[in-house]
């Protein structure tokens, strides 16, 4: 599938889901790149991958200039419906991480929170971000770590999957990686965290998951009869009882060079 085609199908399936309460399972994520960027008032940021807004509504309280993009029409409007409901001044735009409308050196400082990483090409994504940063200005990534954490979750519905992606989102989370799509741009720095999701059982996630994520609703949808076969592999991947999901990531830091 050419990459094109497969961008408007991420755009589609990311807005298929309100994404908000999975959103407050990794608002230590959001803090984490947000507290990285470091923002001061009356600086340009962008949140690049923003979904809702969780790191774009931090910012926000900094008194920046605060820039949402985000390839998913429908999680734009949820992030601007949840700014007008808090009055936060946030620019928020529907555009592409590997091909952004965006002047050049055009932001003091950039930050994703799990959001850039799922972007097929990462050579296009990583020249943007160096791109669009001021020189002497700041990034700030959080990427999922590859391994067991969230790369479990893709590993249960890789099976049901017609086709693999063109390439791994878990990339962004190897540091020998990152610095190969950074290094030259940015000076950086790496810390390895961990997120951890508590549910009261493993229905309970996969009902959280199956109406508020985007890429397990659609997938589950497009199953038909077979839907039941993903949710038992589901439960059967995360077990029984109460449940604390430790999903490890990296915090990326970087200044431009």
């Amino acid at each position: 599938m050419a990459h094109e085609e497969l961008k408007e199908r991420q755009s589609t399936m990311w807005g298929k889901a309100p994404f908000v309460s999975i959103a407050e399972t990794i608002a230590d994520l959001h803090r984490a790149v947000a507290d990285a960027v470091a923002a001061r008032p009356g600086e340009r940021v962008l949140d690049l991958g923003c979904g809702t807004g969780g790191v774009a509504e931090l910012l926000a309280e900094t008194g920046a200039d605060v820039v949402g993009i985000d390839l998913a029409p429908g999680l734009i409007e949820i992030a601007t419906a949840r700014a007008a409901e808090r009055r936060l001044d946030v620019d928020y735009r529907v555009g592409d991480c590997e091909n952004l409308d965006v002047e050049d050196a055009s932001f003091d400082a950039v930050g994703s929170s799990v959001g850039i990483m799922f972007a097929p090409t990462h050579e296009a994504t990583a020249s943007e971000l160096a791109r669009i940063t001021k020189p002497g200005g700041r990034l700030a990534l959080a990427n999922w770590l590859p391994g067991p954490g969230v790369q479990d979750i893709f590993k249960v519905m890789s099976p049901f999957q017609p086709a693999p992606p063109p390439s791994n989102p878990f990339d962004w989370g190897d540091e020998a990686r990152v610095r190969e799509l950074l290094g030259e741009a940015f000076d950086l720095s790496f810390e390895q965290r961990t997120n951890v999701a508590p549910y009261p059982s493993a229905a309970a996630y996969w009902e959280d998951m199956v109406n508020n994520y985007g890429p397990t609703k659609v997938l589950h949808e497009s199953l038909g009869d077979r839907g039941d076969e993903l949710r038992a592999a589901w439960i059967e991947s995360f077990g029984d009882g109460e449940l604390d999901h430790a999903r490890p990531y990296l915090l990326v830091t970087g200044r431009r060079r």
